[in-house]
């Protein structure tokens, strides 16, 4: 990225926005497809404009049907198109995960290498806005458990623009999910330039040195608040580390980060059984064991189907709660 480059002050959805307009412009062959994604700019306004700019060719309405949706997004891969289809909430994928899981994941290896899948499935994920059944699901474990899928969720307008760049030139399959609870909960610097961010790779949002806090997605900013309310009210210093993908995982940071501090709080708001907050611990006990003081402790979401409205913010790790997992591993001796 040049250092000269104008920068715009977005929102994480418009970051989404700027990112499929960066290279639906540098590129032809890339494709947005989806319920609503045209005309109407999509159900959260991602798309809006792009119908106008790029035409009925390249900005499709689909009908309301995402094993549709996703299938022929795969074929488009398969034959040199860069699709990347929209479904409008992650709880709507269930439909689409034969295709996701049996064939987009697998085109790779089926073919021996003759076949790609560059496409990449975006889906605003996860709960907090008081939607109805099936609109606030955080399963993002289903797809980071597939081998041939990669798995970025980001939680920064900059990051989400320069990973949705990264996911589009990638040749293999891509789950883009968007915390819809932070799209537009502030905003951030992002450069008007197309610029990549690498996916795999882990960001230090907060240097420390007591424990490390592992999170992704819309309880990054929770963890920072959480974070800066323990250093002045009691002194302990959290080095918060913003996973950006979970698959892959960027195990190296994970490590390197409990190598300084010796103990580890891991948030998500995920359910807690088959979560990734448990590949995470694995990943400590395994490389970095003799280092070790305290358990792993994890702040995530219930074993439940996701509640109704009146309950969610009880489901949902508070700062509050951060805070008492971060002590719980800071107390521990």
């Amino acid at each position: 990225m040049s250092t000269n480059s104008q920068t715009q002050n977005l929102t994480l959805v418009q970051a989404v926005r700027d990112g499929l307009y960066t290279e639906m412009q540098r590129d032809d062959d890339v494709i947005v497809l989806g319920e609503d994604v045209g005309r109407n700019g999509g159900v959260f306004r991602a798309t809006e404009g792009l119908y106008d700019e790029f035409g009925g060719e390249r900005v499709i309405d689909t009908p309301l049907a995402e094993s549709g949706i996703v299938g022929t997004a795969i074929g488009m891969a398969a034959y040199g198109l860069k699709p990347v289809p929209e479904i409008q909430f992650s709880g709507f994928m269930y439909p689409a995960f034969d295709q996701i899981v049996s064939h987009a994941a697998r085109l790779r290896t089926r073919s021996r290498g003759r076949y790609t899948c560059p496409l990449v499935i975006r889906a605003p994920y996860g709960g907090g806005i008081r939607a109805p059944e099936h609109h606030s699901e955080s399963k993002e474990a289903f797809y980071a458990h597939e081998a041939g899928l990669k798995v970025v969720i980001p939680s920064t307008p900059y990051d989400t623009k320069g990973l949705l760049i990264s996911a589009i030139r990638d040749p293999d399959p891509v789950v883009f999910l968007e915390p819809k609870l932070i799209y537009r909960a502030f905003r951030g610097d992002v450069p008007e330039e197309a610029y990549t961010v690498p996916i795999g790779e882990a960001q230090i949002r907060r240097e420390g040195t007591d424990v490390s806090v592992f999170v992704y997605g819309a309880m990054t900013p929770r963890t920072l608040e959480a974070a800066e309310n323990l250093s002045e009210e009691a002194g302990i210093d959290c080095e918060v580390v913003d996973l950006r993908t979970v698959s892959p995982l960027d195990r190296e940071a994970i490590v390197d980060s409990f190598k300084k501090t010796g103990r580890a709080c891991v948030v998500h708001e995920a359910p807690r059984s088959g979560g990734l907050a448990g590949e995470i611990t694995a990943t400590i006990q395994e490389e970095a064991l003799v280092y070790q003081e305290a358990p792993v402790v994890r702040v995530t979401g219930y074993d439940v189907p996701y509640p109704l409205y009146a309950l969610e913010d009880y489901y949902l790790p508070s700062v509050a709660r951060i805070e008492d997992g971060i002590r719980e591993a800071v107390e521990f001796s």
